[in-house]
């Protein structure tokens, strides 16, 4: 047995599960690791480059990058995971890094088993660090954003009832859906938490619509004698109306093909995937189809098929 080989308690004495990484990180200089991914282009002025930047320069790096030794015995590592880490070292001069040795040739799990940190949780992360005593502008630096931003995210549940936060932690709800929540009373913000759960729909348009239904008693501050700004008049509701009996067509036109084409894609998908997680194939079309190469890489990073039809944010 391989001492990257443990036998799983409950199951037969040959069952095993194998390490996915040597035991020791191995410190490499940049020019030995070998990307598989091409970086799209604009890359270096997006957002997320941006946080990447930040973070290293205000604490270093904190994920070690993950590769796989070459075949050839040449002395390069081919890089699995990493990439903008990478490409930000280089940026700084830093010639050398720590790495994790995978054993195994997967390029797909790791992007592919992240679960994204949802607004409620990551709020409750900053108000944490900031009890112990870290300054919103430390972690503003860290992140990558402004501290005005930080600020707004230690004040997310402000106002909002401690049952609609609970339903929403594990959700992708985005702040301005609190805003419109803060704004009702909590039963009426944990009515609107079950809809938003129950359609899977956590969008400040269906949070608005939501708002506009929602009765004067309902409020949190209630506008007695008032016309409410967001009271959808007779004209408005008439042409609702009209888009609503549109989108119930759609629907059911959809609905009939919606199964077999949703099939197709994922095995799709699935397949795509399955290829690029082979290094051999993925150096080959680096080589020779990097046009391919950037296509297939969008597709199999696709976590839902649902999410191609999401606006990108």
């Amino acid at each position: 047995m391989s001492k990257h080989d443990w036998p799983v308690d409950g199951f037969p004495s040959e069952t095993v599960v194998r390490s996915a990484f040597e035991d020791a990180y191995v410190t490499l200089k940049i020019e030995q690791i070998v990307p598989l991914k091409i970086l799209r282009d604009g890359l270096h002025e997006s957002k997320k480059y941006a946080q990447v930047v930040s973070s290293i320069r205000a604490i270093g790096l904190v994920e070690a990058s993950v590769v796989l030794p070459a075949p050839q015995g040449t002395g390069e590592y081919y890089l699995l995971d990493g990439h903008l880490r990478i490409e930000v070292l280089k940026q700084f001069g830093i010639p050398t890094v720590e790495c994790l040795v995978a054993t195994d040739e997967d390029t797909y799990t790791y992007n592919k088993r992240i679960n994204r940190l949802p607004p409620v949780q990551e709020h409750r992360m900053i108000v944490r660090a900031i009890e112990r005593g870290v300054s919103p502008s430390q972690i503003a630096e860290a992140l990558g954003l402004e501290v005005q931003t930080i600020r707004k995210r230690s004040r997310l549940l402000d106002g909002i009832s401690g049952d609609a936060a609970e339903l929403l932690k594990d959700t992708n709800c985005p702040m301005a859906v609190f805003d419109i929540l803060r704004r009702m009373s909590p039963l009426r913000q944990l009515e609107c938490a079950e809809l938003m759960i129950g359609q899977n729909n956590f969008t400040s348009v269906f949070a608005k619509a939501l708002l506009a239904a929602t009765a004067d008693e309902q409020l949190a501050r209630p506008q007695k004698g008032r016309k409410r700004a967001d009271a959808p008049n007779s004209q408005q509701l008439a042409r609702m109306e009209r888009e609503l009996a549109v989108l119930q067509a759609r629907i059911k036109s959809v609905e009939e093909n919606y199964g077999i084409d949703n099939l197709h894609l994922t095995l799709a998908r699935g397949y795509i995937a399955k290829l690029l997680g082979n290094v051999g194939v993925v150096r080959w079309l680096s080589h020779n189809r990097q046009e391919y190469l950037t296509e297939f890489q969008r597709i199999a990073e696709i976590e839902t098929i649902a999410g191609v039809l999401e606006p990108a944010e």
